[in-house]
């Protein structure tokens, strides 16, 4: 017997759901279902398993992404949840940083906390920023604090403390006693959470986790019950925001990780594409249903960072969300996905997104209420989309209805016609991604001309090639199950952990003994939550520092190998950093004290590594099985472009746009200035005409 892995994406429209057999991948896409997620993924569990032929029995494990934490912070469900900090800080989350997203707003409103001031509590305690007692703990104030909270019926509590991450002995022992006295109570505490300096923003983090723990927790066990009553009864795993895999244990306890997991599936899913075709820079670009994710791909490797940003409020500005300080992969993203909706504003100006019809209604085409024109009814409208043939033909979609919503809500406020108001929401939506690009490369000193894009999710291919186009990128790669990309990058993940914590400390007074036991300690917290994977493959670790020169406000990452780790000391780490900032700024500066903020081990098991793709030889041209009017936006008018089915398009195969390639999960437009080739893995790549 076979034993299979399923993996499941839960996404704003669609959950993804791919099985792989041996090698051999069998995909499918449900609606997603808001009352119940968790039967989106039985339901495309058993599709799946009919087309490998097999009982869910043969499943060996489960992995599991999903945004439904992310979807409780935006819509503000979460549990009733208590804050307890030192006396004193009880409005930091409401000072925020006194940062102004937006600087000329006179008008400029600030999120509201997650927790109002009315559930906010103190107590008289202080640590120092060295981790020395200032004033000790109270028990007996903790105490009454904990029969208040189990007065007030409270669900959850999140307890963050001044300079806990340099001492957790009180944030500890405050967990313990509001456990005793309030047993049916979730208790999170900064310093297992996010053990890090920056009250504000460690402070976020435990009360996110706090404030989404509980109803994490009775997804996650409904999900796993709903599995073995299915007949899967086997281990299920999540995917975290840092892009490796941990146990449904530990999901539960900390579901802050969980905030990007669907997009970290995207980015190594990209990260596995790019090792098989040897490519050292990608832009990996994931458009699903309701959003767009651009991250930036070095060596392989996606680009990670130490804090992100949820539930943006002001045109997804960043400064305008709430920061979450947890290890994450470093990428932008933009409320532009198929579904997202068109407007038009008072200055007669279109906008696309943030808002998104998601599933329900869902755009107009897809005929289940919806009246507002969204992305996905530009495209069908574009004839970029097949009516007749949509997500493998389980929907049909009505091309007359997204004319009468674009002409309703755009056309006639603009005169013009159903074609160009079209044009205009996909152009709006195309110049917002690669405005979105350009800024997230200039922010991080990197020129996009030498750069590969890979394509994932289900919008990602229609619009890939006209974002080339706009970004002069010369290279797309569209991989094998693309459309589901974000699943199949599940499968790709290891099981990692990284392990941070903040302690402060300059080059010139560097402790080697207190370093080498700071990261022995880090290595075995983050390998104990990888073996708790019940996994046998080794496990290797990974270590970075983040430093700064002193009188800087933010640090940067420097990755040290195990001889540097070895010889660890002052003059090594100076040589690393400058040469990590020289990269960044092109200079260093002389003379300035250095300081280390942040330590950090990353545990992970061997990362799959792909057999590398057959260089491209001599091609033969393919034959395609029609021709449609298809609207080339370079070229702003309709083309006869050919069509074909990604099946039936082979390797060695070579295609000249303007062109559509169908599959089942997603749709492939080739501009007319370029040109597709099939690769011997399968993977569609497309460059332009003579390249």
């Amino acid at each position: 017997m076979t034993e299979a892995t399923l993996s499941a994406d839960i996404g704003g429209t669609f959950t993804d759901v791919v099985l792989d057999m041996g090698g051999t991948l069998f995909s499918t896409k449900v609606l997603t279902n808001y009352a119940a997620p968790d039967q989106a993924i039985i339901d495309g569990m058993r599709r799946v398993c009919d087309q490998a032929g097999i009982a869910p029995g043969q499943i060996g494990r489960v992995i599991h992404g999903t945004t439904l934490a992310t979807n409780a912070l935006i819509e503000r469900r979460g549990a009733r949840t208590a804050f307890v900090t030192t006396q004193g800080f009880r409005d930091t989350v409401e000072m925020r940083t006194e940062s102004r997203f937006e600087q000329y707003d006179l008008n400029l409103v600030l999120p509201t906390p997650l927790i109002a001031r009315n559930h906010r509590f103190t107590l008289a305690e202080r640590i120092d920023a060295t981790g020395r007692v200032l004033l000790a703990l109270d028990e007996a104030e903790v105490e009454a604090l904990g029969r208040a909270i189990g007065a007030g019926n409270y669900e959850s509590v999140a307890v963050g403390l001044i300079h806990s991450y340099a001492n957790p002995a009180h944030e500890r022992r405050v967990r313990d006693i509001l456990t005793a006295i309030c047993p049916g109570v979730s208790v999170s505490i900064s310093a297992d959470v996010s053990p890090l300096m920056r009250e504000y923003e460690r402070f976020n983090t435990v009360i996110a986790n706090a404030y989404v723990r509980p109803m994490m927790e009775r997804y996650l066990n409904a999900l796993q019950h709903q599995l073995v009553t299915a007949g899967a009864e086997c281990p299920i795993f999540l995917m975290h925001s840092g892009g490796g895999v941990i146990s449904l244990r530990d999901a539960a306890a900390f579901p802050v990780r969980l905030m990007e997991s669907g997009p970290a599936g995207g980015a190594m899913f990209a990260a596995y594409t790019a090792a098989s075709h040897g490519c050292a820079r990608v832009l990996a670009f994931d458009m699903g249903g309701t959003t767009a994710k651009i991250c930036l791909i070095r060596d392989h490797t996606p680009k990670t960072a130490q804090v992100f940003e949820v539930a943006r409020t002001y045109r997804f500005k960043k400064g305008s969300g709430m920061p979450i300080s947890i290890p994450v992969i470093d990428m932008v993203e933009i409320g532009a996905g198929g579904g997202s909706l068109a407007t038009v504003d008072d200055m007669r100006q279109i906008r696309v997104g943030p808002e998104s019809a998601g599933s329900e209604p869902g755009p107009a085409c897809y005929g289940r209420g919806g009246l507002r024109p969204a992305v996905t009814d530009a495209d069908l409208v574009l004839g970029r989309l097949d009516p007749e043939n949509f997500a493998g033909g389980t929907m049909t979609l009505s091309t007359e209805a997204s004319a009468r919503a674009i002409t309703a809500e755009v056309g006639e406020r603009l005169d013009l016609d159903a074609t160009m108001a079209a044009f205009g929401i996909s152009d709006i939506v195309d110049e917002n991604m690669a405005s979105a690009a350009r800024v997230h490369a200039v922010e991080n000193g990197e020129d996009l001309g030498d750069y590969t894009m890979i394509a994932s999710g289900g919008a990602a291919p229609l619009h890939a090639g006209r974002l080339c186009e706009k970004l002069g990128i010369q290279r797309l790669i569209v991989p094998p199950s693309a459309g589901v990309g974000s699943a199949v990058g599940f499968l790709r993940a290891p099981f990692a952990f990284e392990s941070t914590r903040s302690l402060f400390m300059r080059l010139d007074a560097f402790d080697t003994q207190i370093v080498r036991d700071l990261l022995a300690s880090l290595a075995a917290d983050a390998t104990s939550f990888v073996r708790s994977c019940d996994t046998t493959l080794p496990i290797a670790c990974e270590t970075r520092v983040f430093m700064r020169y002193a009188g800087q406000g933010w640090e940067i990452p420097v990755s040290l190998d195990q001889a540097d780790i070895a010889t660890i000391d002052a003059a090594t780490l100076q040589r690393l950093f400058e040469t990590e900032y020289a990269k960044l700024f092109s200079r260093i500066i002389e003379g300035m004290p250095i300081e280390i903020t942040v330590w950090a081990v990353n545990a992970t098991t061997p990362r799959v590594r792909p057999e590398p793709v057959d260089p491209l030889g001599t091609v033969v041209q393919a034959r395609p099985q029609s021709h449609r009017p298809v609207f080339d936006a370079g070229l702003e008018r309709f083309v006869d472009a050919a069509v074909i089915a990604r099946a039936t398009f082979l390797p060695g195969q070579q295609i000249a746009g303007p062109c559509v390639i169908h599959e089942n999960e997603t749709t492939i437009i080739v501009p007319a200035s370029r040109v597709a080739n099939c690769r011997s893995d399968g993977a569609i790549e497309i460059v332009p005409h003579g390249a």
